[in-house]
């Protein structure tokens, strides 16, 4: 990625294009985009209702029955965002490989990458200790009885994990932080904004994981902004959500 990006063709001689910059151009219609918030603000209230629901005790859930199901559902839920991202931007002639930036062309690009996603990984990591360190004690609800333990659990949480890594990016960095920054005209605030719609989505884990998530929601939209591609924080979102399930942290 990086400097790269738009210099560097593929074999076939495709160029390595990095995410369209529109500025004030949409990607997608008013409407779209008004839908996929409405989308969001359902989760959003799904996950508060879990979160205060007097049933199930100290956990979200009060038993593990039912876990597989649950990330089968929730891995077409990831993809299903994406494809109405793509019915969005595909009225407007841009693919979704437009919004992630190009594919890899060579080995040095994804060596490009990885240089930036694991110290970027590292760093998230510890932002994310810091704010969960300065906002207290944890009242929600746990969420521990969602994480998998057996092996064919294990094998659908990596499979849920690469999903969201690649699938919320594509949604929240890749079409709604684009379409923000056509809103406003600021890419700080489009950063934010994403940011604050990416935290709610999290509601099932509890305000405040919320608000850590909405903090690295920014870091996420900052590194795609920079980067002009969404490779980089893919890997570092997928990394994060596998440690994160595997070590229960």
């Amino acid at each position: 990625m990086g400097s790269t990006e738009g210099q560097v063709r593929g074999g076939q001689g495709h160029r390595y294009n990095p995410m369209p910059d529109p500025g004030h151009k949409l990607i997608a219609t008013r409407r779209h985009t008004a839908g996929l918030l409405l989308i969001q603000v359902g989760l959003a209230i799904g996950g508060t209702y879990l979160q205060s629901r007097p049933s199930g005790g100290p956990n979200v859930a009060p038993t593990r029955s039912g876990i597989v199901l649950l990330y089968i559902s929730m891995i077409a839920l990831e993809w299903a965002q994406v494809w109405y991202v793509f019915g969005g931007i595909h009225n407007k002639g841009l693919r979704l490989l437009d919004l992630v930036g190009g594919r890899w062309n060579s080995w040095k690009n994804v060596s490009v990458d990885l240089a930036i996603a694991l110290p970027f990984w590292v760093v998230w990591e510890a932002i994310a200790r810091l704010v969960q360190s300065a906002l207290g004690a944890n009242h929600a609800k746990a969420i521990d009885v969602l994480l998998p333990q057996t092996w064919l659990e294990i094998t659908l949480w990596l499979a849920l994990s690469a999903s969201a890594g690649v699938c919320e990016e594509i949604v929240f960095r890749g079409y709604l932080q684009k379409q923000l920054q056509a809103f406003t005209g600021s890419i700080a605030l489009a950063v934010v904004l994403q940011a604050l719609v990416f935290g709610a989505g999290h509601a099932y884990q509890g305000a405040k994981q919320v608000v850590v998530i909405s903090v690295l929601g920014a870091l996420y939209g900052v590194l795609a902004a920079w980067r002009k591609n969404l490779r980089p924080g893919m890997i570092a979102h997928t990394l994060s959500d596998v440690v994160g399930g595997l070590l229960g942290c």
